[in-house]
C-alpha cells in the first residue's frame, strides 16, 4: 500500500462529511474525474473542508451552508456557490436563509455580487424543484 491509499482519521470523517452533505451521486463523480494530476488537491480540500471544517459540532451544516453560499457569493465564486445551494437539500438550509445570506452579500460585499448570485440561485432552485439531477 503506498502512502497516498493510506487513509488518516481526518480523510476518512471528510469523506463521509462531504456525502453527507454533497450526495453520494456528487462525490462518486467528483472521486471518477479525479486523476493523478489533482489527487493531492482533492485529498487536501477532503481532509481540510471536509474532514476538519465541515465535520466541526461548533455549527450545524445548516449553519455552515448559509456562511459557505454567502462568501462564495461575495466572491463572485458563482459555480462552487451553486453545488452548496444544490446541497441545501441535505444540510436543511432553506430557500428563506439563502435570500437572507444573499441580501447581506448585497450590503457587504456588493449589489453587482449579490445580483450575479441571486441569478444563479433562482436556477439552481428551478432546477431543484423541476428535479433535474445535480
Amino acid at each position: 500500500m503506498s502512502v497516498t491509499e493510506i487513509k488518516s482519521p481526518r480523510l476518512r470523517q471528510g469523506e463521509q462529511t462531504r456525502r453527507e452533505v454533497l450526495s453520494d451521486e456528487y462525490v462518486d463523480g467528483a472521486e471518477a474525474a479525479t486523476t493523478d494530476f489533482d489527487a493531492p488537491f482533492q485529498q487536501l480540500i477532503t481532509e481540510a473542508a471536509w474532514g476538519n471544517l465541515w465535520s466541526r459540532n461548533e455549527w450545524t451544516k445548516r449553519e455552515r451552508s448559509i456562511v459557505t453560499i454567502s462568501l462564495l457569493a461575495a466572491l463572485g465564486h458563482y459555480d462552487e456557490m451553486a453545488m452548496h445551494i444544490r446541497a441545501t437539500a441535505r444540510t436543511g438550509a432553506t430557500e428563506d436563509d439563502i435570500r437572507e445570506a444573499l441580501l447581506h452579500v448585497a450590503i457587504y460585499a456588493g449589489v453587482p455580487s449579490a445580483n450575479a448570485a441571486f441569478k444563479v440561485a433562482k436556477q439552481v432552485f428551478a432546477d431543484m424543484d423541476a428535479g433535474k439531477p445535480e
